[in-house]
């Protein structure tokens, strides 16, 4: 069976990302993708919800 972890970025710049991401993955978490919540007014990402898969034991 399958856990899942849902990180939100307030903050969406590719360091941020990149630090999320080798912080869980270094904890034993898979990425499993990343989804952006765009503005309207603008061409960048307001948030992102970075997703994690761990397997039970």
């Amino acid at each position: 069976m399958l856990t899942y972890k849902v990180v939100e970025l307030n903050t969406v710049t590719d360091e941020e990302l990149e630090a999320a991401i080798n912080k869980w993955i270094k904890e034993g978490w898979s990425l499993d993708g990343i989804h952006f919540a765009m503005r309207e007014a603008s061409k960048r990402p307001a948030m992102a919800f970075i997703l994690f898969t761990k397997e039970d034991k």
